[in-house]
């Protein structure tokens, strides 16, 4: 058996195994610490060096969170599972642009939200390489899909609650509509967190005001209804719609094809337009059918300006193109989603499906 005594004073000893302890790999290390070449990384990380980090790596704004925070209790077995040990999240964000998120050509909003995600993930990572060159165990869950699908139906699938570690961490408040609206940026942003197994010398604090300023433009912009006035949110009829080549609606259409007795019978079914899409989301990242709630958001100190100066204005350019766009809208049916959207869209087409939480009902022969 063969000993080594730890560095920097420390009294703690190896007690290697000869074998081991003649191995190369094992001897450089030794001799390392015995120099004092490995370094071991301050117990709390700071604060302002992190933040820095953080921007370096492409972030427009950075806050930690305690795993402790009081609001995070929902997340600590979650973040424990990923890596265990974590005591601080990292919460991100990376502004979008505005424009790009307005358009109603669902291409070119799609691309700004899936470019900004990968430039979320890559900025991750990077923070979290540099943690581990650091001293530090850090870990980045996906900022969007993929997600842990075996843990689908019966468990949530996603890794840590983006939204809210950025909430806590004073990032933004979530909106009437569900999305986070940063002070500066508004709700133009995408968030990433980072798990890390050490303190920061300072966090973040919830901001003391909502951005959102109850303008109710996002309940004007949903086209299926689900956001309330009152603040109630309609989440089925969301991801119904605007998740249509995520995972439910790929679903319902794999049912719909199994279902189809011939090519003839599919296509009475999916209209040509319907299938293109559906291959393009299969072959590419998956389109989003509507992000107009983000899209009319006047919410953050970059944002506000045009709204307050001509609201006509910003409604005809912002809004209007968006409820008059003519689209497919996807409802179950019977539900209130597919009420308001007959009522309140006459002109937009709308289509019953399973929304992949079921399976479609038989046909009578």
């Amino acid at each position: 058996m063969t000993t080594a005594r730890g560095v920097e004073g420390q009294s703690a000893e190896l007690r290697l195994p000869a074998k081991l302890a003649a191995h190369p790999s094992v001897r450089a290390l030794l001799a390392r610490r015995a120099a004092g070449d490995v370094a071991r990384p301050p117990a709390v990380i700071d604060a302002a060096w992190l933040r820095e980090l953080c921007l370096a790596a492409g972030a427009d704004d950075a806050a930690a969170v305690s795993l402790d925070h009081p609001d995070l209790a929902g997340e600590r077995e979650h973040a424990q599972s990923a890596l265990p040990g974590t005591r601080t999240l990292i919460a991100m964000a990376f502004r979008m642009n505005r424009d790009n998120c307005r358009s109603p050509a669902r291409s070119v909003a799609n691309q700004e939200f899936h470019q900004t995600d990968e430039q979320a993930n890559h900025a991750a990572r990077s923070v979290t390489q540099a943690l581990q060159d650091a001293g530090y165990r850090a870990l980045n869950p996906s900022v969007g899909f993929p997600q842990e699908m075996d843990h689908f139906p019966s468990e949530r699938i996603w890794v840590v609650a983006h939204k809210t570690v950025a909430v806590a961490g004073g990032l933004g408040v979530m909106g009437l509509h569900r999305n986070v609206i940063h002070p500066k940026f508004g709700n133009f942003i995408l968030l990433a967190t980072v798990l890390v197994d050490a303190e920061v010398s300072e966090y973040g604090q919830a901001l003391d005001y909502n951005p959102c300023i109850d303008c109710k433009l996002c309940v004007a912009a949903c086209p299926v209804g689900a956001i309330s006035k009152d603040g109630a949110f309609d989440a089925l009829a969301c991801t119904t719609h605007n998740y249509r080549e995520f995972m439910s609606g790929f679903t319902d259409w794999a049912q719909t094809v199994a279902d189809s007795e011939d090519a003839a019978d599919y296509r009475s079914r999916v209209t040509d337009s319907e299938s293109a899409s559906m291959w393009q989301s299969l072959t590419s990242p998956p389109g989003y059918k509507s992000g107009y709630c983000m899209a009319v958001c006047p919410g953050g100190e970059d944002v506000l300006g045009p709204y307050l100066e001509d609201r006509k204005t910003f409604m005809d350019t912002v809004l209007r193109p968006l409820q008059d766009k003519k689209e497919t809208l996807y409802v179950l049916p019977g539900s209130p989603a597919q009420e308001y959207a007959q009522r309140r869209f006459p002109h937009k087409p709308v289509k019953e499906v399973t929304g992949g939480w079921q399976p479609p009902a038989k046909r009578t022969p």
